[in-house]
């Protein structure tokens, strides 16, 4: 792993970063994050130069795609984890979400007819003939006609703001909600929960990834949200990333098994 001390060159931007570019255009004054960093980020990661992670951004080409729709400041929260999923995730897409307006290329995406939209949610919320826990295995291509891919429509915001997206997005009724059963607590540590049976954003990528066939994503995802934190935090607390920290062995292990870039 590269020592922290060394920023890495600017990494194209993913689909979370160009939408935070958008968002902060049309900003009238600088967002502040509670308890975060001060002072300068790395674009590419948004940690401080000094514990900048571009190096070790791990995308992977899956089966499956994820799609994020995000609220209004969560493209502008340095601990914002669909980033994390974009970083990982080749076919990530990334739109902000509104009351009053739809975006058109998101509509155009989930009539798209490459992929098959699922959306996670808890399935308590919708009708039981709506709701699936698990997906069909991939099937072969038949008689020429690729089969559609999965695409996981995660709602990345708040609880409470997501349960407003989702009843306030009539668009994406007519599409199956995916209601995870993890058997797992959370991890996440950079924002306070009251429920721990709450995921952020890049936990419940992971575990529809796993739903997909995706394994090696949904592991390597796991494990780059642990490194991330662990920087994050040590960077807020103003110390070197500890190289012989849980989070830190387990990404050099996991990156001995990622496929050569």
């Amino acid at each position: 792993m590269k020592p922290d001390h060394i920023s890495s060159p600017p990494l194209a931007p993913h689909a979370v970063s160009l939408l935070r570019t958008r968002r902060i255009a049309r900003s009238t004054k600088p967002f502040m994050a509670r308890g975060g960093v001060r002072g300068e980020r790395c674009t590419g990661c948004r940690l401080r130069p000094s514990h900048c992670l571009c190096s070790q951004r791990p995308t992977q080409a899956t089966q499956a795609g994820v799609c994020l729709l995000l609220a209004d400041t969560e493209p502008l929260k340095p601990s914002n984890t669909g980033w994390l999923v974009a970083d990982v995730v080749a076919d990530t897409f990334a739109f902000g979400w509104a009351r009053t307006e739809v975006d058109a290329d998101l509509l155009a995406l989930l009539a798209d007819p490459e992929w098959q939209p699922y959306i996670v949610f808890p399935g308590e919320y919708v009708s039981a003939e709506r709701v699936l826990h698990s997906l069909d295995a991939p099937k072969q291509e038949s008689d020429g006609v690729a089969q559609k891919r999965p695409l996981f429509v995660l709602l990345d915001a708040t609880w409470s703001e997501a349960r407003k997206m989702f009843r306030k997005s009539p668009y994406l009724d007519r599409f199956p909600v995916l209601s995870l059963q993890p058997e797992r607590l959370s991890r996440y540590r950079l924002r306070r929960s009251t429920r721990s049976d709450h995921f952020c954003t890049a936990e419940v990528a992971a575990m529809c990834l796993e739903l997909s066939g995706d394994l090696r994503a949904a592991q390597t995802l796991e494990a780059y949200l642990d490194l991330f934190t662990h920087y994050y935090l040590q960077a807020k607390q103003q110390l070197p990333a500890n190289m012989d920290s849980p989070a830190c062995q387990a990404w050099r292990n996991a990156r001995t098994h990622l496929p050569a870039s």
